[in-house]
């Protein structure tokens, strides 16, 4: 199995894989959106994804995407969407992707990852403290949409 950053070429299957997981967080399949999604990441360099690729199958990938830390003056990256085939899970995919995003973070002296996850996410909370995450329990995060 190789893990390599994603190229344009991979969009087609990089687009079944991502509807896959759009589907895992419960959302409606909708590959063709996958796809523009994926396409407007790749052709405004919005984010960088890792693929795991076994043969000619993808079988997972990793999107990250970057931010800023004003107080560390230093980039983050946003580990947002981590996701492996049912078929190939159990093989240490995840971690290798984990890797991969981490050897991004040192690359590009960068501050480190931050990512969240459902607390219902059983497999994410106990892989993440497993790759060196810690998870933080002092801080309150909060959200705001946008009304629809």
């Amino acid at each position: 199995m190789d893990i390599r950053r994603a190229t344009l070429k991979d969009l087609n299957l990089l687009s079944d894989l991502f509807d896959q997981y759009r589907v895992f967080y419960e959302k409606k399949s909708d590959l063709d959106g996958a796809k523009n999604f994926l396409m407007e990441r790749f052709e405004k360099n919005e984010s960088v994804i890792f693929v795991a690729e076994e043969g000619t199958v993808l079988t997972g990938f990793v999107q990250l995407y970057p931010l800023f830390s004003s107080t560390r003056m230093k980039r983050l990256w946003l580990l947002n969407d981590l996701f492996v085939n049912p078929n190939f899970r159990g093989n240490g995919i995840s971690v290798k992707l984990i890797d991969q995003a981490k050897a991004l973070a040192i690359a590009t002296n960068a501050a480190g990852l931050m990512l969240e996850t459902a607390k219902t996410n059983a497999i994410g909370n106990k892989l993440y403290p497993r790759t060196d995450f810690e998870l933080d329990e002092d801080h309150n995060f909060y959200s705001w949409d946008v009304p629809q």
